[in-house]
C-alpha cells in the first residue's frame, strides 16, 4: 500500500499556491513537500525533494508550465505531471499531453477532485477535463507548424521582420514567409490578430 504521496507545486501567484497547499494539506495522504514560482525552477525542485506528482501552473515566470512539464518529463519521467491552469483553451491541453503530462484541470475545479486526479495519476491513468477534451475534439490540432509558432510568438511584442530576423537567426524573407502564412492558417487579418487568435486557441 502507497504511503504519502509526495507533491511539487508550481504557481506563480503566492495567494493561490498557499491556498492549494493548505487544501492538499488537509488530505491525510498527500503532503506539499516543495513550492516554487518559477516554471524554471520546477526541475531543480523536483531533483531536490523527489516528489510523486508535480502540479504546475501554465503561465509562469521563466517557463511556462507546459515547458517545466516537458522538461520534466525528460529529466525524471518516474514523476507523475498534473496541469492546472485558470486557461480552459483545447490548444493548451494538446500541448500539454504531447509535453508529457498525465492530466489536465482548470482551477475552478473542486479541490477534491484535484486530489482524486493526484491518487489517479499515479496509478497510471490520464485524468483530463471532460469539457476541455470535448472542446479540443472539435478544435482539433494547431495547424501551425513549431516554427511559424515560434515567429508568431516572437512577433507579439510589436518587433518588425527585421528585428525579429536577427532575435531568431533567420532571413527577413523567411519570417515573412512565415508570418503571411499562420496570419494565413489562423483565418486573421493581421500578425496581431494572428497572434490574439492563436492565444485564444492554446496554440502560442
Amino acid at each position: 500500500m502507497r504511503g504519502v504521496i509526495r507533491v511539487l507545486l508550481a504557481e506563480d501567484q503566492s495567494m493561490v499556491r498557499e491556498a492549494l497547499a493548505a487544501l492538499l494539506g488537509l488530505e491525510d495522504e498527500i503532503e506539499v513537500v516543495a513550492q516554487v514560482a518559477r516554471g524554471d525552477e520546477v526541475v531543480d525542485a523536483a531533483r531536490a525533494h523527489r516528489p510523486d506528482v508535480a502540479l504546475l501552473d501554465i503561465e509562469m515566470p521563466g517557463m511556462s508550465g507546459i515547458e517545466a512539464a516537458a522538461a520534466l518529463h525528460r529529466a525524471a519521467p518516474g514523476i507523475r505531471i498534473v496541469i492546472l491552469t485558470t486557461f480552459g483553451r483545447p490548444g493548451y491541453l494538446r500541448r500539454a499531453m504531447e509535453s508529457g503530462a498525465d492530466a489536465f484541470l482548470v482551477k475552478d475545479a473542486p479541490a477534491a477532485q484535484l486530489a482524486d486526479a493526484i491518487r489517479r495519476v499515479l496509478r497510471g491513468e490520464r485524468v483530463i477535463d471532460p469539457t476541455l477534451a470535448a472542446a479540443a475534439l472539435v478544435d482539433g490540432a494547431s495547424p501551425l507548424t513549431a516554427r511559424e509558432r515560434e515567429v508568431l510568438h516572437a512577433s507579439a511584442d510589436g518587433s518588425t521582420n527585421a528585428e525579429l530576423a536577427r532575435a531568431l537567426h533567420l532571413s527577413p524573407g523567411t519570417v515573412r514567409n512565415y508570418l503571411s502564412t499562420a496570419i494565413q492558417k489562423t483565418a486573421a487579418r493581421n500578425r496581431a490578430e494572428a497572434v490574439r487568435i492563436a492565444r485564444e486557441k492554446g496554440w502560442l
